[in-house]
């Protein structure tokens, strides 16, 4: 049954004496590590001298320190790295430091005051065992379903990015009380926090991203685009019909739903989305994303990506180059320049 928690479920007392180390201060750790901070956590930051996210990290007013004396002086752990580093880095900075740290001001303590915590913002490596815990720590998952910039923004204003939550282990029996606290300090109660676990949040975003929001979408519009221009229209004007418009629609649907959408567009245009879009995604196509998610939820995606990396990427750098030399591009470039409005401010 879905399980949803808010304001009221959370208490940032359980942060109140520990420690946050942030490694990697991209676009999701710089997000998270202020939001944290602004909410009175005592937060530190790791991230590689002489990367520009090194130098943000100072601007914003921390001082990056290596993963393994961050790993080492922080109570709870947040791996923001990519995905596919994340084993690395866990590996050669994270695992040696996961003993229990001593009490501050000498003495004994309970397992509460001195445990430490693994937290992740997505479960790839724990899911596909390239992390394997000890069983002796927590390790729970807070995953805003929004860039670090949004996150970022709506703590700012006030409010907060829904989020989903996950204990994989509860080694404490208080893992999930730390989750709670960690999503209320970014606010993310403010909007609500759906209960997941690290199995159904890694399965699902893998395949939303191949079938559907990158895969899905990319080559649906290439394939439109070549098909106008096969046909003998203008390229320019494929652009536009095929791409630059898909942003009105999918505004439309996140802002309205698919049923919002279809009630905001022209008449013509629902008509043929009801008639034609099942001709486009059609059973067979029904098909091959149920093959796709057998392969995330067998590991065979995972495994591939993996070894891949392993590799040096070879199969990523040349289908990505391919990408870059569609036509689309080309025109894309061109017509960009004049839409000022669209340029990076």
């Amino acid at each position: 049954m879905l399980k949803i928690y808010y304001d009221n479920d959370a208490d940032l007392e359980v942060l109140k004496d520990k420690t946050i180390a942030i490694i990697g201060y991209g676009i999701q750790g710089r997000g998270q590590a202020l939001c944290l901070r602004d909410s009175g956590c005592r937060v530190i930051v790791s991230e590689m001298e002489g990367t520009p996210n090194f130098e943000q990290a100072k601007q914003d007013g921390f001082s990056p320190i290596p993963a393994s004396e961050a790993a080492a002086a922080a109570d709870i752990i947040q791996i923001l790295t990519q995905d596919h580093v994340q084993a690395k880095v866990y590996k050669e900075s994270i695992k040696p430091n996961l003993k229990k740290g001593k009490p501050k001001g000498g003495g004994l303590a309970s397992d509460s005051q001195s445990q430490k915590a693994l937290c992740f913002s997505h479960g790839f490596n724990i899911r596909f065992k390239q992390i394997k815990p000890p069983k002796n720590v927590d390790v729970f998952m807070v995953a805003p379903k929004g860039p670090g910039a949004l996150v970022r923004r709506m703590f700012e204003e006030g409010k907060g990015v829904p989020s989903l939550v996950a204990v994989y282990q509860d080694a404490t029996g208080e893992a999930l009380k730390l989750a709670l606290a960690y999503a209320k300090a970014l606010r993310a109660t403010r909007a609500g926090v759906i209960q997941t676990t690290f199995e159904e949040e890694t399965e699902t975003d893998l395949f939303g991203e191949q079938a559907v929001l990158c895969g899905g979408v990319s080559e649906l519009i290439k394939a439109g685009f070549d098909t106008l221009v096969e046909a003998g229209y203008q390229p320019e004007i494929a652009y536009f019909e095929v791409l630059h418009e898909l942003k009105l629609i999918t505004d439309l649907i996140q802002e309205t739903g698919i049923s919002g959408m279809r009630r905001r567009v022209s008449n013509t245009a629902c008509y043929g989305d009801l008639t034609r879009g099942p001709k486009i995604i059609n059973e067979r196509t029904r098909k091959v994303m149920q093959k796709i998610l057998k392969e995330v939820k067998s590991g065979k995606f995972a495994r591939e990506w993996i070894k891949e990396n392993e590799a040096g990427r070879p199969n990523f750098n040349r289908l990505l180059q391919e990408g870059d030399n569609h036509r689309i591009e080309e025109v894309g470039k061109k017509l960009r320049e004049m839409m000022p409005w669209m340029k990076k401010q």
